[in-house]
């Protein structure tokens, strides 16, 4: 996708961030569209429809959380990347904000080089995703459930069940080597990116939370290693 297709949106309650973010993206080229609040960016993102949303975690009203878990609910949005603006030494956790949605996060103050950077390596993600989206099988049924990446549901015993956006793509990518160990760093670079960095424990709590919301217990802790997604 070349830079002038690319839609992003900017949501901030700084004028000065908006006008600062908007200015060097802006200069390379990319479409963007901004809002001061999150009511205003899903209101913007209904016509808009960007690739990529850069969303301001703390706003007064509809925060970045709420917002970010609105827009994942929009179907006509079609999964942009969601990435959250952080101030540093605000209270923010990042596995909280993976599960409102967020791919990613930038902490403030931005330095304009880094920034863009930053969203040169997330929409080389789009790119990838556009193609292997092609390539993927979207739908798997195994062990008495089906995951079904079209709707992002998993349906168990008739059962339409939603999970937040990572511990759907966890789910999905184990399901998709069945009975076969995946290394923590597969994992890693096929569900954050090489370009994300989360704790060493993130990918065990979005585990625990998996076998828990469905109830199920075919993913396999294989110590030192991985995952193995049991069919039997």
């Amino acid at each position: 996708m070349d830079k002038t297709e690319v839609k992003i949106l900017l949501v901030d309650d700084e004028s000065d961030i908006l006008e600062f973010l908007g200015y060097n993206l802006s200069r390379e080229g990319y479409m963007v569209e901004k809002a001061k609040n999150g009511k205003r960016a899903i209101q913007i993102a209904r016509e808009f429809k960007p690739h990529l949303v850069i969303l301001d975690v703390m706003m007064p009203g509809m925060d970045g959380m709420e917002t970010c878990a609105v827009m994942r609910n929009m179907p006509e949005l079609h999964d942009p990347l969601i990435v959250f603006l952080t101030a540093r030494g605000e209270d923010y956790s990042q596995i909280a904000g993976f599960d409102a949605g967020a791919d990613d996060y930038i902490t403030k103050p931005i330095k304009p080089k880094i920034f863009l950077s930053r969203i040169q390596a997330l929409l080389r993600r789009i790119n990838e995703q556009t193609k292997q989206a092609e390539q993927d099988n979207l739908r798997i049924e195994t062990s008495g459930f089906i995951i079904d990446k079209t709707k992002f549901v998993v349906i168990k015993d008739k059962e339409e069940i939603s999970l937040p956006k990572k511990e759907f793509e966890l789910l999905f990518y184990l399901a998709s080597f069945p009975d076969k160990v995946v290394t923590r760093n597969d994992i890693f670079s096929a569900v954050w990116g090489n370009d994300v960095i989360v704790g060493d424990r993130t990918i065990d709590v979005h585990i625990r939370r998996i076998r828990e919301r469905l109830g199920i217990d075919n993913i396999r802790t294989i110590k030192g290693v991985g995952y193995k997604f049991d069919t039997q």
